[in-house]
């Protein structure tokens, strides 16, 4: 597992599949809570015939780095791993909060994204005055049982339940610090205004039940997308965890779509 320092953090990634230069990379970007292995499939699947890169968020996974500024900061880091790896264009997926950091990274860095992917995520959230007081009640309670609320909503009906709390158990080892510090930069987030100045052809996959980020608001943004294809799945806020393959498919469709 490699690493890097980047502004006071020791992020770990991995770097797979074989170099061709007619294929930019394909970079990886995992949500809030979560790390690099979110990936595990669709690193297995594109891997064989393409490079791909994932990183562990700072504070998540295996990587360092407890003081998190907000979403801008981690697209910063983003591309400092491009730098690291002098790679110069991509094709950046993000799922949830990755979702959220690929777009800040193309709309800070148009010339490096060629093509985007967000799976689960939106370019502003937005909720109901008795939501909005709901959430920020939520942080008051004990740690655990606000981790336990938010990870066990996101997943879509019939998901097994010791699955579930497997992923309970594992983010609720992320950083208090960090869970915190992000959540509210994730409430605060919006893009929605500057969408359409993001030229890259988009993919956006969106599970039908998905509870945290609700697929109108997905459709909102792609509303915003001068060229945005959408795909729904059967499935909630963890596309990658609970739809796999369906996922990938999506992905490899419309990588090896012509622009």
């Amino acid at each position: 597992m490699p690493q890097f320092d980047v502004d006071g953090a020791r992020l770990a990634y991995d770097d797979e599949g074989p170099r061709d230069d007619a294929e930019v990379p394909l970079v990886f970007v995992h949500g809030w809570t979560a790390n690099r292995h979110r990936w595990d499939h669709q690193t297995a699947h594109f891997s064989a015939r393409r490079r791909v890169i994932r990183l562990d968020l700072r504070g998540h996974g295996e990587s360092t780095g407890a003081g998190v500024p907000g979403i801008a900061h981690l697209a910063r880091d983003v591309v400092a791993l491009l730098d690291h790896l002098e790679v110069e264009r991509c094709a950046l997926v993000g799922h949830s909060m990755g979702g959220m950091i690929a777009q800040t990274v193309a709309l800070a860095h148009p010339a490096r994204v060629e093509r985007m992917v967000l799976v689960n995520s939106i370019g502003r959230m937005t909720y109901s005055r008795g939501r909005g007081l709901l959430m920020a009640a939520s942080t008051l309670v004990p740690f655990p049982l606000f981790v336990a609320a938010n990870i066990k909503r996101a997943f879509g009906p019939g998901y097994p339940r010791e699955e579930i709390r497997k992923h309970v158990r594992a983010s609720a080892a992320t950083p208090r610090e960090v869970v915190m510090t992000l959540y509210g930069a994730m409430r605060a987030f919006d893009v929605l205004d500057r969408a359409g100045e993001i030229s890259a052809p988009t993919l956006m996959v969106h599970g039908y039940h998905d509870v945290q980020l609700p697929v109108r608001q997905m459709l909102r943004l792609a509303k915003a997308y001068p060229d945005a294809v959408v795909r729904v799945l059967d499935a909630g806020h963890e596309l990658p965890l609970e739809k796999p393959a369906e996922l990938t498919g999506a992905l490899d469709a419309f990588l090896t779509a012509k622009p």
